[in-house]
């Protein structure tokens, strides 16, 4: 198991700090971390802001598509995004863009109990139905997310070999029934692409308040965030995510069975790059435990 990517640039309270009051001064406040993630730092800015930058160079071009599309996303979503209200510039010793966010209150679906994660099950496909609309053909491009399957056929079984599992021959055959699955022949619609309870926060009621980190933003199959109903539920939540969802866009079978698929690929993607991250290192497993599950 390997370890979150090194940062090629460490991001400090004192240079964000820096860089909002020679840029943006009417957002000076106090500066603190609040995650450093794979691509991007996050701190919070004040009481009503956070401070979103890249850490590693591979990053930039994704805040930059958060920067010109979560405006027009938001629209289209029941709960808020993080939408940015002022763009940064490279200074002094920071190289790329950056962006301030309006700080969204909730906490990371991940930090709620896996039994009472069906409270936000509907939410959430009320939000995959509203977000899953054809995307222009400017959209943003992603190699690794919303592509067929069959793209990421090499990469997953790679890491199917290493991980350690109950079950690897049950993981090899989810794979290969979702390969077997029909491709998706409708129009490329919106993604989020990286359907993850840390990508998702719950309000003090349990329901959803907000979707978060667009970085994988593209266009493609819709399965790539259906994955959400592995990666996120147990058996009774999940049957409740098909069921809302169902009700409100058709999703056939083979589609249900690429979002498998998709959610086996991001539970290993996650499994096997957080060994120093426990709560990462939980969704990932997760997620493996229960493609194998049967439906």
């Amino acid at each position: 198991m390997s370890t979150t990517p090194p940062a090629e640039v460490v991001v400090t309270a004192s240079m964000v700090s820096s860089l909002v009051r020679t840029q943006h001064p009417t957002y000076a406040g106090p500066v603190r971390l609040v995650a450093n993630g794979w691509d991007n730092a996050v701190f919070r800015l004040g009481a009503s802001w956070s401070v979103r930058l890249p850490r590693r160079a591979v990053a930039v071009p994704l805040l930059v598509n958060e920067q010109r599309w979560l405006p027009r996303l938001a629209a289209l979503l029941p709960v808020p995004v993080p939408v940015p209200v002022a763009v940064g510039a490279p200074a002094g010793a920071y190289p790329w863009p950056w962006s301030i966010n309006s700080w969204l209150p909730g906490h990371p679906a991940g930090t709620v109990p896996v039994a009472r994660r069906g409270a936000f099950a509907a939410d959430l496909a009320r939000c995959f139905a509203s977000l899953h609309v054809p995307a222009p053909p400017s959209a943003p491009d992603n190699a690794f997310r919303g592509v067929p399957l069959a793209a990421r056929a090499a990469a997953v079984r790679d890491r199917l070999a290493t991980l350690a599992s109950p079950d690897p021959a049950g993981l090899h055959r989810v794979w290969s029934e979702a390969l077997a699955a029909p491709p998706w022949t409708g129009p490329p619609v919106w993604l989020h692409a990286d359907p993850h309870p840390a990508n998702l926060l719950v309000g003090d009621d349990g329901r959803l308040a907000a979707l978060i980190d667009f970085g994988d933003l593209t266009a493609g199959d819709p399965a790539t965030d259906l994955a959400a109903a592995w990666t996120v539920f147990d058996p009774p939540a999940r049957a409740a995510f098909r069921a809302a969802l169902s009700a409100l866009v058709p999703v056939d079978p083979a589609t249900w069975q690429r979002a498998r698929g998709w959610a086996l690929s991001i539970g290993a993607a996650i499994a096997a790059s957080s060994a120093d991250n426990p709560a990462m290192a939980a969704i990932g497993a997760h997620t493996l435990e229960q493609v194998l599950l049967p439906d």
